[in-house]
This record gives C-alpha cells, sequence and structure tokens, in this order.
C-alpha cells in the first residue's frame, strides 16, 4: 500500500507536522529519511525492514557503508546522507555547550559525550577544555586504545590544556562493553590528572564514562 493512500493523519511527514518528530516510530522517522520505498515496500515497510535487518535503531546507525548498502534497495547515497544527520547531532549538541556553561547543565554535557563516544568499537579517552567560567573551549580524543583499556599520559594533558589556555576540564571515555560502571583504574588515572593539572591551576571538574543507555560521574560517585 503506498503512502499516498494512507489517512493524511497517518502519512510520516504530516503527522510530524502536526504533532512533532517524538509522535512518531522509528520506521516512520526512517520512512521519512528513505523519501520513497522499493518495489513491494512503501517507505515505512522499507523502514521497518531496515530496522529488523540490524536488530534496532543503534545498530543501522553504527554499521559501516558496506553493512549498510547491503541492503536491497538502499545505496552510497543514503549512507553518506545519515553520516551527515548524524553529524549534524553531534554539531547541534556542541553549539549548545558553547552557548551555556557547561558544568551547569551536566545531563547535556553527558548527552553530547554519548554522541561523541558510544559507537567507537575501543577505548577512547577524551577531554572537554574549558575556560575559568565552565564554557567549552575545545573538545578532543586525545588517547585511543585496545577494546578495554587506553593509556593515558598525564604530561600531555598538561601540555594541551595549556596550550588551549583551560581554566577547568571534564574527562570522558567510553566503555565499549556498554557497562558504564567506572573501575578502580578509572578513579586512579583521574586522580593523578588532578594533582597533575593542580601544579598548573587548572580544575579538573569531573569524569564521566559512557556506556551504552547511561553516562556515570565520577564526582557524583564522590571518587574524585
Amino acid at each position: 500500500m503506498s503512502l499516498r493512500e494512507f489517512p493524511a493523519d497517518e502519512r510520516p511527514r504530516e503527522k510530524m507536522l502536526e504533532k512533532g518528530a517524538s509522535a512518531l516510530s522509528d520506521a516512520e522517522l526512517l520512512a521519512i529519511f528513505f523519501r520513497t520505498g522499493i518495489v513491494g515496500m512503501n517507505a515505512i515497510e522499507l523502514g521497518r525492514e531496515v530496522l529488523r535487518h540490524f536488530g534496532g535503531l543503534r545498530p543501522m546507525l553504527d554499521a559501516s557503508a558496506e553493512e549498510f548498502t547491503d541492503i536491497k534497495g538502499i545505496g552510497a547515497a543514503k549512507f553518506v546522507q545519515l553520516q551527515a544527520a548524524l553529524e549534524l547531532g553531534k554539531r547541534y549538541l556542541e553549539q549548545s555547550l558553547i552557548r551555556d556553561e557547561a558544568f551547569t547543565s551536566p545531563e547535556r554535557v553527558g548527552r553530547y559525550l554519548q554522541a561523541q563516544l558510544r559507537s567507537h568499537q575501543r577505548e577512547v579517552f577524551a577531554a572537554l577544555f574549558l575556560d575559568s567560567q565552565h564554557r567549552l573551549i575545545q573538545y578532543r580524543e586525545l588517547f585511543y586504545g585496545t577494546l578495554d583499556s587506553a593509556a593515558v599520559y598525564p604530561r600531555e594533558v598538561v601540555k594541551e590544556a595549556l596550550r588551549c589556555n583551560a581554566g577547568a576540564l571534564i574527562f570522558a571515555h567510553n566503555h565499549p562493553s556498554g557497562v558504564a560502571e567506572p573501575s578502580q583504574a578509572d578513579r586512579s588515572i583521574t586522580l593523578r590528572l588532578r594533582d597533575a593539572l593542580s601544579l598548573v591551576d587548572i580544575r579538573v571538574l569531573d569524569h564521566l564514562v559512557v556506556g551504552d543507555c547511561e553516562v556515570v560521574s565520577l564526582a557524583a560517585r564522590g571518587m574524585l
């Protein structure tokens, strides 16, 4: 059944205009993205098939170009468009941090860091370099590791903080396992970084561990 044959209030575009994007299912959002279906499937059915193929929205968004274009009727252009949409989302979150005081918006910081780090297949250690008013100067991924660890060098962090003229830092790293529970090693490196940066009057405000569904703050756990 073509989408043109749907009642007006059930067509994804009209539904979004009337009720907002949050009222649409994942398949309906994909239908707007795909614009058209393929032979034997309208755009919503194609969206459902893509979600079924990958096992959900998250695995689909993490798929490589080869995996994504392996689906019948989905070409490289759609993959490129999807990656562009994801990058726009990341930049929107970053701009919201630039406008506001980062440390006074921990939920916004957490969403931004999830967008940046959650899809990495290896551990990545990153930092938000902040000015004296805790506004974002720069986000940087500093160290890359294996599946479950990344070597972190305090001297390099101090050098980068001085280069940015930062007044404070928020650290973050992902757990590729998806579990955001901080380890003793996470606390240990955070304390080493805090002590090293304190020598040049730069504060460490927090260290966030990013998992699949949550972000855990070491400061909130009393581990900093």
